[in-house]
């Protein structure tokens, strides 16, 4: 018998479906050979820090610094639990389910159907670890059923031609790493946080610097003071048209008089067209949808949250609908030609004027590391029967595709109008002449009739210096933030060269990074940890921009003040790590020794000198006796006071003073002498930076230079 583990019971019915009828059982069909079951996403999840021997007992209700940093020989799965810590019952039933239909004698060869990502690869391979533990698998045959798409004939193909399980090792250990590397940042450093804190912080090693990215943005916001510029710029009218002509010379709020004089001169100097231009070009549609191009898409255009979007394009892709959808890839494999050939033939039937067409902005592998583009398949829905978001999403993704094998190309006409005067201006337009792919696609330009001008025309100026101000950074959108988290380097490379890339090596830089390991997270997982920081109250999505919220800057600013550093440049190192597992260029223990040695930092204390000092110790810590009643004084969650603040007791010393974090050790010095030696660092109103002890002065802690 063959034992097929589909990731999810949809995936079950499907196989069910491809293969023929069967006999449904308790939590399996069988019949025709097969035993088709299922597992319920991650049946099995990493065990917590107690379950290595540390802490106050299994799963205890509090945490204790006891055995942080915890860095496992080898890592513990358990039975996934539920909301009050307890294995999950139907987990726990259906792996058991599972674990006998493993073990039955006549079960000789068994087959992963997890999805087609290195998540599906490790959800069914720990199952089956679990499920034999000590047990033999002598005889046992292990293979791997990979799905681009499930409809019936994809699944058929794909059950004829299945690979070993070994053909998917660096898969499963990149995915294996992954988990333990998220383990080994969540777990420590989140216990860390939250003992020093006081309160529950999430710290991750994607979700930190999603949250940072929208801090420092929305910081950079209200910050932001406008400079006062002005431009010189000429709208007078020539044959009854107004032709706006601007200087690329700008000026300072200080340099009117030199913009005016800018302004005489050229209006002194006769303008006169030197060349008009017109030539038609062919206007290429945009590239298939990778998920987060969809998510793009469908946020900009309809405000629809990343979450929503997933979860409707995971069911038309659970339905057959459209292909694999956690894919980073806006391309095609060249190997795809006869598939997408069949696509095309039935999209003609239905009335689409599409043909198969070739070309490197279609078919490159270089381009396609473990999936393709998303695309319909040749199973087309009746879409009154979708939902409203599930019909939205799959026409962005069918009209895309329409428009990118649509028979009939989109020819624009592009008018360039040069004219000399105090300097070379250049008018463009640009005007649709035949909309070819436009009519199925969104077009984003729009038509610009330039004025009815000829070579020797002379112009009219008047040029007039006109006031303007610099715009502050715009929040970051679900686009923005998208493109942000899957090359969060693109920014920085502007930053040194400010020349906009050509289409093709912004290109080539996006996947570079994404083979490089360089991105803010996966595409199989951006969506999930944005939502949990969005359910953490760290961040807001309104409509489709985000905004940081008063616990993501807490968060931020606690993990400086904790000396907790994770940044995108640390992700992106250990996400390069993880490429390295999937190419067979490091082993999953290298990889985890590298977060093991980068999470050992955050815990040391590498300065002890009070001059230097930053460590804040834990919550609730006492530190020594309050000046004013005689009281505990404790550490709080924003700095030190008394505990007998509830009796009247306002004692307090300040956690951060001038951008300086009060240490634990200046502070005890503060109540133990009344005052501290020199504390380095401390920041004025002005942004300069200044070294001051703190002394204790009516029970107040004032700088004494």
């Amino acid at each position: 018998m063959t034992l097929i583990i589909a990731e999810k019971p949809s995936l079950a019915r499907n196989i069910v479906s491809a293969i023929g009828p069967m006999t449904r059982r308790s939590g399996y069909f069988e019949g025709r050979g097969y035993i088709i079951t299922w597992v319920f996403g991650h049946l099995f999840s990493l065990a917590d820090v107690e379950a290595y021997g540390s802490g106050s007992g299994e799963h205890a209700s509090r945490w204790t610094p006891d055995g942080l940093p915890c860095f496992p020989d080898e890592y513990k799965f358990e039975i996934r639990r539920d909301g009050e810590r307890k294995p999950d019952a139907a987990a726990a039933g259906q792996f058991e389910i599972i674990k006998a239909l493993c073990l039955r004698e006549d079960t000789d060869i068994i087959v992963n159907a997890g999805d087609a990502d290195r998540e599906g690869e490790i959800i069914v391979r720990t199952t089956l670890n679990q499920a034999f533990g000590c047990s033999t698998t002598a005889g046992k045959t292990f293979l791997r059923l990979w799905l681009p798409d499930q409809t019936d004939e994809t699944i058929a193909k794909a059950l004829s031609g299945m690979k070993d399980r070994s053909y998917y090792d660096n898969l499963a250990n990149e995915g294996y790493a992954r988990t333990y590397i998220d383990w080994l940042y969540g777990v420590n450093l989140t216990r860390w946080a939250t003992l020093k804190k006081g309160s529950l912080l999430r710290v991750g090693r994607v979700i930190v610097p999603i949250v940072q990215a929208v801090y420092e943005r929305d910081t950079a916001i209200t910050n932001f003071t406008p400079e006062v510029y002005y431009a010189v710029i000429s709208t007078a009218d020539t044959n009854g048209e107004i032709i706006e002509l601007q200087s690329k010379q700008k000026f300072g709020k200080d340099d009117l008089s030199a913009a005016r004089e800018l302004c005489d001169s050229y209006n002194g100097i006769e303008t006169v067209v030197t060349s008009v231009s017109r030539k038609k070009e062919t206007l290429a549609p945009g590239k298939l949808f990778s998920l987060s191009k969809l998510q793009n898409f469908l946020g900009k255009k309809y405000k629809m949250p990343m979450t929503d979007s997933l979860a409707a394009v995971q069911k038309l892709y659970e339905e057959g609908y459209v292909t694999y959808p956690r894919t980073d890839s806006e391309y095609l494999a060249d190997a795809e030609k006869d598939k997408i050939k069949k696509i095309i033939d039935i999209i003609t039937e239905i009335g689409y004027p599409v043909e198969f067409r070739e070309g490197k902005t279609i078919f490159n592998d270089s381009r396609v590391e473990a999936h393709s583009a998303i695309t319909p398949t040749h199973k087309i829905p009746d879409k009154s029967k979708l939902t409203p978001d599930e019909a939205q999403v799959y026409t962005a993704i069918f009209r895309r595709f329409a428009a990118v094998f649509c028979a009939r190309p989109c020819v624009v006409e592009k008018t360039t109008v040069n004219i000399s005067g105090g300097e070379t201006f250049s008018l463009n337009g640009t005007v649709i002449r035949e909309p070819g792919w436009t009519k199925y696609d969104d077009y984003t330009g729009k038509d610009k009739i330039l004025p009815k001008l000829k070579k020797g025309d002379r112009i009219n100026v008047e040029f007039k210096p006109s006031p303007k101000q610099t715009n502050p950074p715009k929040h970051y959108t679900i686009e923005t933030l998208n493109n942000y988290l899957k090359n969060p380097f693109r920014e920085d490379k502007a930053a040194l060269n400010p020349e906009p890339e050509p289409d093709t090596a912004e290109d080539e830089a996006e996947y570079r990074a994404v083979f490089e390991g360089l991105q803010l997270g996966t595409e199989a997982t951006r969506t999930g940890i944005i939502d949990k920081a969005i359910k953490s109250n760290y961040i807001q999505l309104k409509k489709d921009v985000y905004r940081i919220l008063p616990d993501g800057a807490d968060l931020v600013r606690s993990l400086v003040y904790m000396n907790i550093g994770i940044d995108k440049y640390k992700t992106a190192e250990m996400g390069r790590a993880l490429k390295k597992v999937y190419r067979g260029e490091m082993t999953i223990k290298e990889a985890t020794a590298l977060a093991e040695e980068e999470i050992t930092g955050m815990f040391t204390i590498t300065e002890t000198e009070p001059e230097k000092d930053t460590d804040i110790g834990f919550y609730g810590d006492i530190i020594g006796r309050c000046p004013l009643c005689g009281g505990d004084v404790m550490r709080t969650g924003y700095g030190y006071g008394c505990n007998k603040y509830k009796s009247g007791c306002k004692f307090n010393i300040g956690g951060v003073i001038c951008g300086r974090v009060i240490s634990v050790s200046n502070a005890r010095l503060l109540l133990e002498r009344g005052i501290t030696s020199k504390i380095n660092g401390f920041i004025s109103k002005k942004g300069k930076t200044f070294n001051a002890a703190l002394k204790l002065v009516n029970g107040r802690a004032v700088f004494d230079f």
